[in-house]
């Protein structure tokens, strides 16, 4: 009996271990960013290393094209309460396809298993992230200006999202 109860306790603790080790990288990465937009009240520019990515720093996660198969739809924009985050779901929603093909400098490829920057708007992770948001209107906004998904992805890769002025997407965006 005692036998039996040493092994509950030991499985016990290495479930309990286990678990702490499973929940360290997604709260490290929450914490990094700072205070998410959802809690904020003013958005902010994303609580992020600033720095140009360095030419040894690997790009993160992306495809290079579309897959034959649908992609997965972003989470619906009104199940948020800052208007920064409903435009962030709305713009991503609109360009589903551009956000497959690029890449997302917060490293949620690591921390997250996200492929693109799209996954970050498929769940709740683009909501958390000022970072997200900001690659997410920078390609909305190079799209609107023609780019093709290659000529963003540069951008994105030069760092050229950090222009992004998140304040002018705190007043709802107008339809389509």
């Amino acid at each position: 009996m005692l036998v039996k109860q040493k092994i509950v306790a030991g499985l016990s603790l290495l479930l309990a271990a286990t678990i702490v080790l499973l929940a360290l990288p997604q709260h490290a990465a929450t914490r990094s960013r700072g205070a998410a937009p959802e809690q904020a009240t003013q958005p902010q520019k994303p609580a992020m290393d600033m720095s140009l990515p360095s030419s040894t720093e690997p790009v993160p996660a992306f495809h290079n094209r579309l897959p034959r198969t649908p992609l997965p739809d972003t989470l619906d924009p009104t199940q948020f309460s800052t208007v920064l985050v409903q435009n962030a779901y709305t713009v991503a929603a609109r360009i589903k396809k551009l956000l497959y093909q690029q890449p997302c400098y917060c490293h949620c490829d690591q921390s997250q298993g996200h492929h693109s920057l799209l996954d970050c708007f498929a769940g709740n992770h683009g909501a958390e992230c000022n970072l997200c948001m900001a690659e997410d209107f920078y390609t909305y906004e190079q799209s609107r200006a023609g780019k093709t998904a290659a000529q963003i992805r540069a951008g994105i890769i030069n760092g050229e999202w950090r222009s992004v002025d998140l304040h002018k997407y705190t007043e709802p965006l107008p339809a389509k």
